[in-house]
């Protein structure tokens, strides 16, 4: 049979058309997730946390001279050693002022913390802890310049909806700008991983790693879907969990954002800020009084005998110091500081934040027992250095 040239010219016509549309199908650079990466990409920062911590050890040798030699121990004073510790996470820039997002276990204990965010473009920027919530696990910072930086809206958020495609961006295992996509799993869950419980977080198959915490969320539009929170390795029974991960939602984000930006306006921070970031190595409960302290977590609690949960522990005595002075030892535990109950150290140093040199506050000090066993308290009058 034979074929009309018209018809051979129309087939070949077709087939060209079918071969643009697959070839425009296939261009990587319009895909959705490509163009969504893209486009809150420049807003997504890394961010590295620097704290020296002080520790005091004592010389083995100098304990033997004391048990067999008669030196008075109390005489023989600790060695201090100092430890710098590195941390890192995300965030992201939710205002052209350079206001960050992150999670409060980034950037936790940020009195004694060094902020450093480094933006997608390879610029490093000093920042500042402006304020946080433990319950949210949200925190909110600021970078040190005078610039504008590109930014992730929270005026349009995403629905949320089960089974749209998700993409995680952040510093995954320090590796800046890392991607991974998945679909959302499931909303509203509750969970408890290392002993902390999460409420009303959303869930993902998308991988969540070490770094990711604080990074975004986003869905195929760039709209936020949440800031990536916890990952489930485990279940709180020991078996292995795999594609499991948890992200704070957008919504509350959004409000707590919006509760930050008040405390923000509050603080009035000053436009010029100094050169070099000032050295806030030494606490403001070392600086005042001499203390150090820390967290009482399960571990400890569990070694030396104190509930758990309750009050902040001393771990060094500055001699000469106002708490020396008082008669304050290591291994006690701070209860109450003023008219405060202090169960973390970041309590503490929000509550020292505006104590002067030669204010006088009280502290009640001591030891409680789980179930009430020897419980030991007392007031102790110190006066700021």
């Amino acid at each position: 049979m034979k074929t009309n040239p018209h018809q051979k010219l129309f087939v070949a016509l077709l087939i060209l058309a079918q071969a643009g549309v697959c070839f425009g199908q296939a261009d990587p650079a319009s895909e959705p997730a490509v163009l969504a990466v893209a486009k809150v990409l420049p807003a997504v920062v890394n961010i590295n946390t620097e704290r020296v911590v002080r520790r005091t050890v004592r010389d083995p040798f100098e304990d033997f001279y004391a048990q067999f030699f008669g030196y008075n121990r109390n005489r023989v004073r600790p060695r201090e050693i100092r430890q710098t510790l590195q941390s890192l996470g995300s965030g992201f820039i939710i205002d052209p002022a350079g206001y960050i997002v992150t999670n409060q276990h980034v950037v936790e204990r940020a009195a004694d913390l060094k902020i450093h965010v480094t933006t997608n473009d390879g610029k490093t920027y000093n920042a500042h802890y402006i304020t946080g919530d433990d319950k949210t696990d949200l925190a909110f910072i600021k970078i040190d310049a005078e610039t504008a930086f590109p930014f992730i809206s929270l005026d349009n958020i995403s629905p949320n909806l089960l089974g749209q495609t998700v993409i995680v961006v952040g510093n995954a295992v320090g590796y800046g700008s890392s991607i991974s996509r998945g679909v959302l799993s499931a909303v509203k869950r509750d969970i408890t991983v290392d002993e902390t419980e999460y409420k009303g977080l959303v869930q993902t198959d998308a991988a969540i790693n070490p770094g990711n915490s604080g990074g975004p969320v986003i869905d195929l539009s760039g709209r936020l879907v949440g800031i990536s929170s916890a990952k489930m390795a485990f279940t709180p029974q020991g078996v292995p969990t795999q594609g499991m991960g948890f992200a704070i939602p957008a919504d509350v984000v959004r409000d707590s954002v919006n509760q930050f930006k008040k405390v923000a306006q509050k603080q009035a921070q000053p436009k010029n800020q100094p050169a070099s970031a000032p050295d806030t190595s030494v606490s403001n409960a070392e600086k005042l009084f001499g203390l150090q302290l820390q967290d009482l977590n399960r571990e400890l609690s569990d070694a030396l005998g104190y509930l758990h949960g309750r009050g902040v522990l001393i771990t060094a005595v500055e001699p000469d110091s106002p708490a020396d002075e008082a008669g304050l030892e290591r291994g006690l535990l701070i209860y109450r500081a003023g008219n405060s109950e202090t169960n973390s150290v970041k309590q503490i140093e929000d509550l020292l934040r505006g104590v002067q040199s030669g204010t006088k506050l009280d502290f009640i000090v001591g030891v409680i027992r789980p179930r009430g066993q020897n419980q030991q308290l007392a007031t102790f009058s110190m006066t700021a250095r």
